[in-house]
């Protein structure tokens, strides 16, 4: 018996994989694990620089980022347009490899600088969003809609695989290998992912057994064309509004999360150990329901109801914390909204994009996944620093507030999913 079909046959108890799928699977979950695996060894890292000039810079970082954005996604437009796939893909990963390199080089060299670590908060915020939507991108531009509701959330689960790797490596090894030699494994890991690039590319190549094999060649346009197909298209614009939601929601929590971290673990290194063992269990849960829950749950109930339901747990989320406003309920209600949104969330929404062209699959989805999202973050920080100055409002005021952002997030989900629904395929070009 030949590997390919027992590996199918092993894969599938936990999702639903034909054989000539399985090769692609298997290395898309792969190439997955090595993205999380090296963003999730630097995330503790970074979110305990994120402090070290005092929370109430957060939101002055978060706009550093989102103009980071702003200057990175007409770059890829431009690129992305003009060059092949397979040149632009991977050298999107190199010029991040090179960074991580530099930053190292840094840190060794300015030790305990603060403006070195605010530019690491903001770089890794670029690059976290970054390369996951250029990974994610491409599953769309490799898997059509009925692939997807089989298989993305197998796919995720490489995403949370690397994530409970990476964290733990964090979680264990920061103090006594020091914090900034994490990112020269970070950078291994990163490199990893050229080879499993190079495989798909090749693999999708190959693929004539059905009618949706996808042609080489430049996606032309020019470098704004990301913001234009949002903004002249409903679906894309829903899209982008319920990101910007979604991002709020995460960074009202995020801002009260990161005040009380202060107050409990003054001291860095502690800091970044506790971040990482949070992780650890984010991502061990979300593992457990990628690989043996969602992608059923998603092929028997839709993606409209996949949508929906994250943000419905996550306004009752907010309740409990108006009701109980500590560190711990903090803590519980920010790990279940990781794990949906992980879970849940972030597979589904991926999944919209399976039946739109290519120009919208890299430049409108890349559009949305970056711009938006840090722009959400940079808009709701300075809202959030300006509500608590101007009202007075504690930790139970906030979580109001962001109940009422959870519940619009619930409506636009229902739009989506139900447009979604209704969209035909777009073929790939011939």
């Amino acid at each position: 018996m030949s590997s390919e079909p027992r590996a199918t046959t092993l894969l599938g108890r936990i999702v639903n994989v034909r054989p000539a799928e399985t090769a692609g699977l298997i290395a898309a979950f792969a190439f997955n694990f090595l993205v999380f695996t090296a963003y999730y060894i630097l995330r503790p890292l970074r979110d305990s620089m994120g402090v070290t000039g005092g929370v109430h810079a957060l939101d002055d970082l978060f706009w550093f980022t989102f103009l980071g954005m702003l200057l990175a996604v007409p770059l890829f437009g431009w690129i992305s347009g003009k060059y092949l796939r397979s040149i632009f893909l991977p050298w999107t990963y190199v010029f991040f490899i090179i960074n991580l390199l530099a930053f190292w080089a840094v840190f060794t060299a300015f030790e305990d600088d603060i403006w070195p670590a605010r530019v690491f908060f903001v770089w890794l915020s670029v690059f976290n969003l970054f390369v996951v939507s250029v990974f994610w991108s491409f599953m769309a531009d490799l898997f059509n809609k009925e692939q997807a509701g089989r298989m993305f959330a197998f796919i995720a689960g490489g995403a949370s695989t690397g994530a409970v790797i990476g964290s733990g490596i964090t979680a264990f090894f920061a103090e006594a290998v020091g914090d900034v030699n994490l990112l020269l494994i970070s950078a291994v890991m990163l490199a990893g992912t050229l080879f499993l690039m190079r495989y798909l590319l090749r693999w999708t190549a190959r693929r004539t057994d059905d009618g949706d094999r996808i042609v080489e060649s430049p996606i032309g346009g020019n470098p704004f064309a990301g913001i234009t197909l949002v903004l002249r298209s409903r679906y894309l614009a829903g899209i982008a509004l319920f990101v910007f939601l979604m991002a709020a929601v995460t960074t009202f929590l995020y801002l009260q999360q990161a005040a009380l971290l202060e107050i409990h673990f003054p001291d860095g290194s502690e800091r970044t150990a506790f971040l990482g063992k949070i992780d650890c269990i984010v991502n061990l849960i979300a593992l457990l329901l990628q690989l043996f829950a969602i992608g059923r749950l998603t092929a028997r109930l839709g993606v409209t109801t996949m949508l929906i339901a994250v943000p419905v747990v996550v306004a009752t989320g907010f309740l409990l914390i108006a009701a109980s406003p500590t560190l711990a309920t903090l803590v519980a209600v920010y790990v279940v909204r990781r794990v949906g949104q992980y879970a849940v969330t972030r597979p589904s929404l991926h999944i919209l994009y399976t039946t739109m062209d290519r120009a919208s699959k890299y430049k409108a989805k890349n559009f949305n996944d970056t711009v938006v999202y840090r722009g959400s973050d940079a808009v709701v920080a300075s809202f959030h620093e300006a509500v608590v100055k101007m009202l007075s409002l504690g930790l139970a005021g906030i979580a109001w507030l962001g109940a009422g952002v959870a519940v619009v997030w619930a409506i636009i989900a229902i739009f989506l999913g139900r447009a979604h629904e209704r969209t035909v395929p777009v073929k790939p070009a011939a």
